[in-house]
């Protein structure tokens, strides 16, 4: 490869560094502000840039927003992957799901805005519906042969539904020590899991969830 080819790698690999860069001061940035709060001003300050140099790399806020979300969801979904290829249980997923959301709030708040006040563009849109199908991929997986024939797919988004109405109702329950109100989360969400596997195979009483 040419001197020119070399030069045209340094260029896309800064580019990529950079960007990743503002992705990172993006994640710092809504982990410590109410996400309807974050300006991209506060962002490029994190970064280290100009506001303006931003938009070299993003389109708009509405962009940088929802792949900053994408990133760490594609975390949470790697989680979940591994589990359900190492045959792991139901129980298994629902503690990881539980987890990683409480120890990445931020990453919460950013999905329960764009499901109940964003309007996004259609392209961004779609790229939000693949990050869902994947997850609900994974949990038809975890439930097997369990999962009800044609209903699998509505058991996984009621299993979904079921794991962030946890989250909504307990992250922030009052009176409890931080540790307490995870620990009460991940056993109810346990307890869930094991409702459904024990409800999609005909049994009567769930194990108990240590």
């Amino acid at each position: 490869m040419g001197e020119k080819g070399t030069f045209q790698r340094l260029r896309e690999k800064e580019k990529e560094t950079r960007r990743r860069i503002i992705l990172e001061a993006a994640e710092r940035v809504f982990g410590r502000c109410p996400f309807d709060k974050v300006s991209m001003r506060q962002i490029a300050k994190e970064a280290g840039i100009s506001p303006a140099a931003i938009y070299r790399y993003f389109p708009d806020q509405q962009a940088l927003f929802i792949e900053s979300f994408l990133t760490g969801a594609d975390r949470l979904v790697q989680r979940i992957k591994k589990i359900v290829d190492n045959r792991g249980t139901a129980v298994e997923v629902a503690g990881e799901v539980v987890t990683f959301l409480w120890e990445n709030d931020h990453y919460f708040r950013m999905m329960t805005h764009f499901m109940l006040h964003g309007e996004i563009r259609e392209d961004l849109l779609e790229r939000l519906n693949d990050m869902e199908r994947r997850v609900l991929d994974h949990f038809q997986a975890v439930f097997g042969e369990d999962s009800g024939g044609g209903e699998s797919r509505l058991v996984a988004h009621a299993f979904f539904a079921a794991l962030n109405g946890v989250l909504i109702t307990f992250r922030n329950y009052p009176g409890r020590a931080p540790e307490e109100v995870r620990r009460h989360m991940e056993r109810i969400a346990g307890l869930i899991a094991d409702l459904f596997v024990k409800g999609l195979r005909g049994e009567s009483e769930p194990e108990r969830v240590s």
